[in-house]
């Protein structure tokens, strides 16, 4: 008998038995390798291996900076949740007059004045402001809603240039700036006058439908044609209803803040950003 317990005891510690065997062994994800001491005078390093299944997806489209621009200004645009706005939008629009219905949806959808602070625009109408002023002269173009664009577009940097090769504050592709007349779209003046005309070429394309003047800014007024409306594209989709909530604080900055995408305004100091009302 206790020779049969010191050999049953056996059986279990070796490195066979089959109750090691019916588990995964510890750590199956983990591979290690020796690494020598550096040389005398090496420059220490880390390496850092990763999954690249396991590096998050859905991060924004990188935006190219000249040197020595500060780092803390790549990332200003704030995310705008865009899923419940399109449950009340059409892809077709609203027509002229669907402003309101927009911004309803937008704000039932996002809350009203979420994501952009009206600091943020005001310093971008501060320095850029007489130059969307005398761009929008003349057209059917809201200074607010150029200044809503450039927010989203380059969040006021003049010197911007996306992966794309989308250049300056409104984010102009060259053969965009060359049909619209733009020389230098790294000038703020020369960029906001091309991006205008660009806007106002839309407006009137497109009736001055707001949904469709901005899905065509983005996404290109072919695509806006060959869908008959707002393109299924994620990037639109977002774009949309960030711009819109951008002009929602922008209008906020106006003596008279604009009923339509297509109203004047002048640009003044303190207002109330939230609901585009008048601080006094």
């Amino acid at each position: 008998m206790r020779t049969i317990l010191i050999a049953a005891v056996l059986a279990l510690a070796l490195p066979g038995s089959s109750a090691r065997a019916e588990g995964p062994p510890p750590f199956r994800d983990f591979t290690f390798k020796r690494v020598k001491p550096p040389a005398a005078g090496a420059v220490k390093r880390i390496l850092v291996q990763i999954d690249p299944a396991e590096v998050l997806p859905g991060s924004k489209p990188a935006v190219t900076l000249d040197p020595g621009t500060p780092a803390s200004t790549v990332d200003a645009t704030p995310d705008v949740p865009s899923g419940g706005f399109w449950d009340d939008v059409p892809a077709s629009g609203f027509g002229s007059g669907g402003l309101d219905l927009a911004m309803a949806a937008l704000n039932a959808s996002t809350g009203q004045g979420a994501g952009f602070r009206l600091d943020a625009l005001r310093r971008i109408a501060d320095r850029h402001g007489d130059d969307i002023l005398a761009a929008t002269v003349g057209t059917r173009v809201s200074p607010a809603l150029a200044l809503a664009v450039i927010a989203v577009e380059s969040g006021g940097r003049a010197q911007a240039v996306s992966h794309a090769g989308a250049v300056g504050l409104m984010q102009l592709m060259p053969a965009t700036a060359s049909r619209f007349g733009v020389s230098d779209s790294r000038m703020a003046s020369d960029n906001i006058r091309g991006g205008v005309r660009y806007l106002d070429w839309l407006m009137g394309r497109f009736g001055q439908d707001p949904i469709l003047v901005l899905a065509g800014y983005n996404a290109g007024e072919g695509a806006v044609d060959r869908h008959g409306g707002v393109p299924p594209y994620a990037e639109t989709r977002d774009y949309v209803p960030k711009v819109l909530q951008a002009f929602q604080i922008a209008r906020g900055l106006c003596r008279t803040p604009p009923l339509l995408i297509s109203d004047g305004c002048v640009f003044v100091g303190e207002r109330i950003a939230s609901t585009g009302s008048n601080a006094g």
